[in-house]
């Protein structure tokens, strides 16, 4: 199956990232997150949490707006942050073109939390990455 890089817009995907820094800034008490050390060193394999801003139409009328955490698996580090493969299913809505698979391009502001998913689990379900 082919992936394709989505560009983060809201009018044009239903969906952008939200920065997890300004999140943390706002709510320093309850909202954390890990170091600027830790976010800026990811090596690939690693799996991030991102918040993802997604807007819900139906019949064109808008119907939610809220943020979703979902995960992301580090395939290649980039000049100016990362690049990911969703590993979260992000539902469905008529303008929402989002889904498990696609590649998502993200800097380290973005990153709320930082995981390490099994190396087995990496080649089962990213293979075409991780050979």
């Amino acid at each position: 199956m082919e992936r394709k890089l989505r560009d983060p817009g809201l009018v044009q995907t239903g969906w952008m990232l939200s920065s997890a820094v300004a999140r943390n800034d706002a709510f320093p008490d309850t909202f954390k997150i890990p170091s600027k050390e830790r976010r800026s060193s990811l090596e690939r394999g690693e799996a991030v949490q991102l918040l993802f801003d997604i807007e819900t139409r139906e019949a064109g009328k808008l119907i939610d707006r809220g943020i979703d955490r979902m995960w992301v698996i580090v395939i290649a580090v980039l000049p100016r942050g990362y690049q990911g493969v969703l590993d979260s299913d992000p539902g469905t809505a008529e303008n929402l073109k989002l889904f498990r698979g696609d590649l998502i391009e993200f800097g380290p502001d973005h990153i709320c939390k930082v995981d390490q998913p099994p190396e087995e689990f990496l080649k089962k379900e990213y293979g075409e990455y991780f050979q």
